[in-house]
This record gives structure tokens, sequence and C-alpha cells, in this order.
């Protein structure tokens, strides 16, 4: 298979939209959409083909309630680090979208799957976090071409959503995903608008 420029374009058009949504429509995404998803999130690659990611869509309003709660919690923790110019401009940030995405997603690694026989993995046991990590970003990108938005919940206790949902000792919890239909476009991260953060180039130092 040859791509061309116009591919490669398109790539680095959807790239440059994935954005960290955080503003969410209510309204339900198609179920032949999200099968397609599921099945593009396949397509990721992973140490040893041991495709480690276990994904569980959270429909439960109960879970979805304790979720919300376990993030409040350690959002106020985390405000309580910050001194108070830059406490106030963390309390402004919108930081999830908890309360109204439609789709909820709790993403685990298995931390020492039979997939894969340990290949790639003896040294670097963290490949298979980095594995989930890269089964996210191509969901992520697939989700941004079907005109959809997704945003990662990281103000989470870890240990409190492995509780939470019961998993396997052997399930590693990784993220929390909001998809939905974005409330609005926009080219540019949330923490660069906000003044929280700008975005920076990449660099290539030689060696």
């Amino acid at each position: 298979m040859h791509f061309d420029e116009d591919d490669a374009a398109t790539l680095e058009t959807i790239l440059r939209w994935r954005r960290d949504v955080r503003h969410f429509r209510t309204d339900p995404v198609d179920e032949a959409i999200l099968a397609r998803l599921a099945e593009v999130m396949a397509l990721a690659p992973s140490v040893g083909n041991a495709r480690p990611w276990r994904v569980l869509r959270v429909e439960d309003p109960a879970l979805r309630a304790a979720v919300r709660a376990d993030f409040e919690r350690c959002d106020r923790a985390a405000a309580a680090g910050y001194d108070d110019t830059q406490a106030a401009a963390y309390r402004a940030l919108k930081l999830a979208g908890l309360d109204a995405a439609p789709v909820q997603l709790a993403v685990f690694t298995h931390i020492d799957p039979v997939a894969g026989h340990g290949l790639g993995r003896r040294t670097m046991p963290e490949t298979l976090r980095q594995s989930t990590a890269m089964a996210i970003h191509t969901l992520w990108l697939a989700a941004r071409a079907a005109n959809l938005g997704l945003g990662m919940v990281s103000i989470l206790d870890p240990v409190a959503m492995e509780r939470l949902f019961a998993v396997p000792d052997d399930w590693a919890f990784t993220a929390y995903l909001c998809l939905g239909h974005a409330e609005w476009d926009d080219d540019t991260p949330l923490l660069h608008r906000a003044g929280w953060q700008e975005n920076a180039p990449t660099r290539w130092e030689m060696r």
C-alpha cells in the first residue's frame, strides 16, 4: 500500500484537530460507530502482539457516580497542592467530561498476559502499559476521524478504580475515557488556550 501526499495531509489534519475534549453534548453515539471504533482500536501495535488493553464500557449510573466522586476527591487534593494564584487558575479549568459524555470507558492493562509469551517485555515490562497507551491513541484518532471527541480523565486514584470495577489482580488501571460529540471543535489545546501551559515544539537532539 502506497500513501500519497493527500493521505499524509489528511493524517496531519486529524492529528492537529485531535483534542482532549471535556465539553460534550449528551446525545448518544451510534452503536455501529462504536463497534467500528473498537475494531480500529484493535489495530494498534503492542509488544509481542500481546494486546494487553482491557476495556470496560461503563453504563451503570452507580459506577459513573462513584467515578465522579473519586474525581472530585482527587481534584480537591490536587488543587490544594498549588499556591493561591495557581490554585484559583486550576479550579477555573474544566478537567473532565464526566457530567455529559454519553460513552465512558475504563481502560486497564493486563500486566502479565499469556499472549505474546513475554516477547519484548522481559527487560522492559512497562511496554505493556505503553502498548495500552498506543491503543488509546489509536482510538483517539479514529474517534476524531469519525467526528467525535475523546477526553482522558487522569485525576483519579488507580487503586480506587481497580477496586470499584472489581477487576482481576493482574489488571492495572490505565485510563478513564469520555467519548461523544464535542460541543465545539478547536484546534488549540484547552490548557494552551486557558494560559495554563502552551504547546511547545518537539526537538530532536543530535548525539
